[in-house]
């Protein structure tokens, strides 16, 4: 039973005792004699794709045993109900923190949502081989799993794609989405997409990037993008993941030292001069480092954390101004820890507003007294699919095509999202940072 809410969390423990009692048991029933030819025929039933006898022989006829057997798979599809224990995968070493959030929201959304008929069963491995056992235990027609949190894990759910299952991961690696795997996790391509359609033709971006394995995946996705979009994209620089060339990263980016010569052979020539107006235009550039005659008009910053937090006062250290040149970043900037900082009042970036997360912010908090994590809306929304589902009483075939049709949108709490080639994808707003808060501009 839960501590908190009047409900109960399934969850399975694996102790020595627990095991002799299992392998006991085993024994015991391998002694007793056992009718195996019901179970045989059962499992032919539920297997085998019957066939026209008379095209079997005939060889000229493959392709249309092919295409009966298509057919025949697809109707098994749709005649498979979804089933009503559905797996939670956590592995041993995920962040403890992240494990006991998602279970509590797991808990909460199931409570919230009043989902019935549906029993979330805890299983907690220790490695991949660990992990393929459970995994191997449960395969049942109809199954569905939630987890792993962690790539690593997630890229051997593929094996098990032809066994009528579905896998909602929370891995960032769009790689592994395909077939039966449908990734849930917040991605910067669906971020950068929205953001630069945002853009007006205008629009020149320079992007400044990490050397990590973020950085270089916004890189990669940038051209592309850009592309799609009204803008262009005019420069890019890259500093090393410890911040030791970030300064010279930044120089190069903004062309410092070409804008410090320009503005000082202005300074020269006006020096030169005894009119009023040029002594007035002197003492007016004698307050900047350098001329503001940029080459960009926005700036993507692709970092985060406490990086963030030192390359952009660095970017208004060295002359790049945030009241001529617009600073961008992405979804991980929607965090209030970066909402007071001065270098970057003014910065737009793809999301929603808080108000719709607001109340599950105070529920969690209310109930389980802890800081409500920004990636705990994950689980949340995926309860609520889940809770959608079952209520329509979905059968597997049913499913797979909703999941695959991206113009079914669902009401989450980051926004309307859709899946698109078995990844998530939301409809952002664009939001601007403003003294501790941000709000929506689009």
């Amino acid at each position: 039973m839960s501590s908190k809410l009047p409900i109960g969390v399934a969850i399975i423990e694996r102790p020595l005792i627990v095991l002799f009692i299992v392998y006991l048991l085993i024994f015991i029933i391998s002694c007793t004699p056992v009718n195996l030819s019901k179970q045989d025929t059962k499992n032919t039933q539920e297997k085998t794709i019957s066939v026209n006898p008379e095209t079997t022989k005939s060889e000229n006829n493959e392709n249309d045993k092919k295409e009966n057997k298509q057919i025949n798979n697809n109707k098994i599809l749709d005649d498979v109900a979804l089933n009503k224990t559905i797996i939670a995968l956590f592995a041993d070493d995920d962040d403890t923190k992240t494990t006991k959030q998602f279970l509590n929201t797991y808990e909460l959304g199931i409570y919230n949502l009043s989902v019935n008929d549906v029993t979330i069963k805890i299983e907690f491995f220790k490695n991949e081989k660990d992990l393929k056992k459970i995994i191997e235990k449960n395969l049942l027609p109809g199954k569905i799993f939630l987890g792993p949190i962690q790539s690593k894990y997630s890229k051997i759910l593929g094996d098990y794609c032809d066994n009528e299952v579905i896998f909602f991961s929370y891995s960032s690696k769009s790689s592994l989405a395909k077939d039966c795997i449908y990734l849930i996790n917040f991605f910067p391509q669906n971020e950068l997409s929205q953001l630069m359609l945002n853009l007006n033709e205008d629009a020149k971006v320079a992007l400044l990037y990490p050397e990590n394995e973020y950085g270089y995946l916004i890189n990669s996705l940038i051209d592309d993008i850009i592309f799609e979009s009204p803008v262009i994209l005019v420069n890019r620089s890259s500093y090393k993941d410890d911040l030791s060339n970030v300064r010279e990263s930044i120089k190069e980016l903004g062309k410092y030292e070409l804008r410090k010569y320009e503005l000082n052979r202005q300074k020269q020539i006006l020096s030169s001069k005894k009119d009023e107006k040029s002594k007035l235009r002197l003492r007016k550039l004698d307050r900047f480092k350098t001329t503001s005659d940029y080459d960009f008009t926005h700036i993507l910053i692709a970092d985060y954390g406490l990086n963030l937090l030192q390359v952009a006062p660095l970017l208004t250290y060295y002359d790049i101004d945030p009241n001529i040149v617009q600073f961008m970043g992405t979804g991980v900037i929607d965090d209030k820890t970066f909402f007071f900082e001065p270098s970057l009042q003014g910065t737009i970036f793809p999301g929603v507003p808080e108000i719709r997360r607001i109340d599950l912010i105070n529920n969690y908090t209310e109930i389980y007294d802890e800081e409500f994590l920004r990636i705990s809306t994950l689980p949340y929304d995926l309860i609520g699919l889940i809770n959608f589902i079952y209520s329509k009483e979905y059968k597997f075939g049913n499913l797979i095509e909703l999941l695959n049709n991206p113009n079914k949108k669902f009401d989450g709490i980051d926004g309307n999202f859709y899946f698109k080639d078995n990844i998530i994808e939301r409809d952002l707003n664009i939001l601007k940072i403003n003294n501790g808060n941000s709000f929506v501009i689009n």
